[in-house]
């Protein structure tokens, strides 16, 4: 991710702690999330891109043994750590990744960070940083934004955002670029992302040293009556903004 890219994240801590709670991601995102990472008691985790810390936090309560919070947004960083601090939970964030880091992880989680490479040299970047951190065997999970996203920019305003291509006559141009407008509550703000197809991605893993890579769609919480469930949630499902990508490095 270039710099430019990470410092509109800087001043955004608290938008993004409260977006845990939105329905969207309390209901679908987070339970789908952890459905893919399975049993974490005793795995070492490093999250790429942690952004407030939110899943590192759950990462940890969940039983993992070492948490590891990266991201190049200090502003962010300054807002996990005193999240982590305030729960008394150990949890290292940290702006490099070195030798320290490198092959030391059973797991690494990538949450919203892939949409954030402006070129496809950052995109192979992401992928050879998250790769290289993993021990052979180790497992990947990543959201980017989704292959198939709903191009209509008010098609997730229930869900508390919306996603506008710059190109609006070819929303899924390869590195094409899309603003996210975020409006929920009593917040308001935009950043920008960038859409790069399933086949640009999964090239990228592929150089990196991945494997077994496989693409599935958020699902909504079990327990729930369909009757019942938000028009905006059940939007939300029929055409997820993101995917979960697994994979296992060689």
């Amino acid at each position: 991710m270039s710099k430019e890219a990470a410092d509109q994240f800087d001043q955004l801590g608290a938008l993004y702690e409260d977006m845990a709670t939105w329905p969207f991601r309390k209901y679908i995102e987070t339970p789908s999330v952890f459905a893919a990472l399975g049993p974490l008691d005793g795995v070492d985790v490093l999250e790429y891109g942690c952004g407030s810390g939110y899943y590192s936090r759950l990462l940890k309560r969940a039983g993992a043994r070492k948490v590891v919070g990266y991201d190049l947004a200090e502003g962010m960083l300054d807002y996990a750590r005193r999240c982590a601090q305030r729960d008394g939970l150990d949890i290292s964030f940290r702006s490099t990744l070195d030798e320290t880091t490198n092959g030391n992880f059973d797991l690494v989680l990538a949450v919203y960070v892939l949409p954030y490479a402006t070129t496809l040299a950052e995109l192979d970047q992401m992928a050879a940083e998250m790769m290289s951190s993993l021990q052979p065997g180790g497992r990947l999970v990543a959201l980017p934004i989704h292959a198939r996203y709903a191009p209509a920019p008010t098609y997730y305003e229930g869900c508390g955002f919306t996603l506008t291509p710059d190109a609006e006559a070819n929303p899924w141009q390869e590195g094409g670029r899309l603003r996210l407008d975020l409006r929920y509550r009593q917040y308001e703000a935009s950043v920008h992302a960038w859409y790069w197809s399933q086949q640009a991605i999964e090239a990228a893993l592929l150089r990196a040293g991945a494997e077994d890579i496989k693409w599935s769609n958020p699902q909504l919480m079990t327990g729930h009556d369909l009757g019942e469930v938000p028009p905006a949630l059940q939007a939300y499902v029929d055409e997820p903004h993101a995917a979960i990508i697994e994979c296992r490095k060689r």
